[in-house]
């Protein structure tokens, strides 16, 4: 056994003394933060200026709506449809001679009402030329890897190309959801280069959006992403603005600040926030995201709202044009706490996409034995490091 788990019981034990002892201070943070963002809901205009004026570390929301606002979902469509898309991968191993990486894409068409139907679906596919490899720079000078956070972010864009298909080959006149987990924004894109971020945001990920987005001419088609247990702080963030007694909050000057009335509710998740304010399949006040990448987002700049469901708070978030439209929007919010309540808790259509998407351990042991075996039918060279072959080799 590789984990001696006689020897952390005692940690364990006093790590939940420690949890059970600060629980009622964390109760108050979290009352005394429900009670800001009650006496910050008639303030919205001042707030979104002081928000505008701010300079900030850290990220802060920019409310939309009437702070306190909670809306109940409206009657679910006698006909529907919800698709959803989500991904899985095996990354470049530098140990094997083959370079090269496999994405594979679930993806679920679930239909509700007078024609129940259901479209269960995975598409894996192998990377390897050097286009798939590599993203170059125009002039060529440059080239980045896609493996670790860029694989992922191809994934995504993978998962919306997949999300723009499903949606296009609904009927005329559909009513449907398009769904995907986690976020709409490509968060990982800000640490790279101009020209990666045209290549998999500009030319890849929007130009899906915009694909469906050209589809609600003909089908009343929304678009969603859903965050199951969300660890933001962006709107308690924009509290701690509320809470600053100078006029322009500036970050940097935090540490010569006498009062620290922020202080009070470090700590915070948003999610505990709005545990205290919404009833169970309520949403909560738009608010917009801001992530320095949005700037590109166009009219697919993304908006969230959270969402009280039985078991959980949810961050859901939706693009410009779904937002602007109440219709659109309270189409998201009743079609999500549907999914939620037939998939007990969590939106079915996802649970079903991931059991086809996903890539277990042995799954990509075969995957590597299979590109092995391949190369070694073909006489090419098949190296592995000796990191590698010892993982494969008990020596005691």
């Amino acid at each position: 056994m590789s984990l001696d788990l006689s020897r952390v019981v005692k940690q364990i034990t006093e790590m939940v003394t420690r949890l059970k002892t600060g629980r009622r201070e964390r109760l108050e943070r979290i009352n005394y933060a429900v009670d800001i963002l009650r006496r910050q809901a008639d303030k919205l205009d001042s707030l979104k200026k002081k928000i505008a004026l701010s300079k900030t570390t850290w990220l802060v929301a920019e409310p939309e709506e009437t702070l306190d606002r909670h809306v109940p979902a409206q009657d679910t469509p006698s006909d529907f449809a919800v698709i959803a898309t989500d991904g899985s991968h095996i990354d470049v191993d530098r140990h094997h001679a083959a370079h090269c990486f496999l994405i594979n894409i679930g993806a679920v068409v679930l239909r509700y009402g007078t024609s129940p139907d259901a479209l269960l679906d995975s598409q894996p596919r192998v990377y390897f030329d050097d286009a798939d490899l590599m993203i170059a720079s125009p002039d060529g000078l440059r080239e980045v890897s896609v493996e670790g956070n860029l694989l992922g972010v191809k994934r995504s864009v993978e998962e919306c190309r997949r999300l723009a298909e499903l949606a296009h080959e609904l009927p005329s006149g559909s009513i449907a959801l398009g769904l995907v987990d986690g976020s709409l924004i490509l968060w990982n894109l800000e640490a790279y280069p101009e020209f990666v971020t045209e290549t998999l945001l500009d030319k890849g990920y929007l130009t899906h959006l915009e694909k469906i987005h050209r589809l609600t001419k003909d089908k009343q088609i929304v678009v969603a992403s859903y965050i199951s247990f969300p660890r933001g702080t962006d709107v308690v963030n924009a509290l701690c603005v509320a809470l600053c007694p100078r006029e322009f909050v500036d970050s940097d000057r935090c540490t010569t600040c006498v009062t620290r009335e922020c202080s009070r509710i470090s700590g915070v998740r948003d999610r505990d926030l709005f545990a205290g304010l919404l009833e169970p399949g309520e949403r909560s006040a738009l608010f917009i995201s801001p992530s320095k990448i949005q700037k590109r987002y166009g009219k697919h700049v993304v908006y969230f709202f959270y969402l009280r469901l039985n078991g959980e708070i949810a961050r859901v978030e939706v693009p410009r044009w779904v937002a602007e439209d109440k219709t659109r929007l309270d189409l998201v919010h009743t079609l999500v706490v549907d999914q939620c309540r037939r998939g007990q808790g969590y939106p079915v259509a996802l649970s079903e996409a991931h059991e086809k998407a996903v890539v277990t351990g042995a799954d990509r042991d075969n995957f590597w034995r299979m590109v092995d075996e391949s190369l070694v039918e073909e006489h090419l060279p098949v190296t592995e490091s000796e990191k590698s072959r010892s993982k494969r080799t008990r020596w005691i």
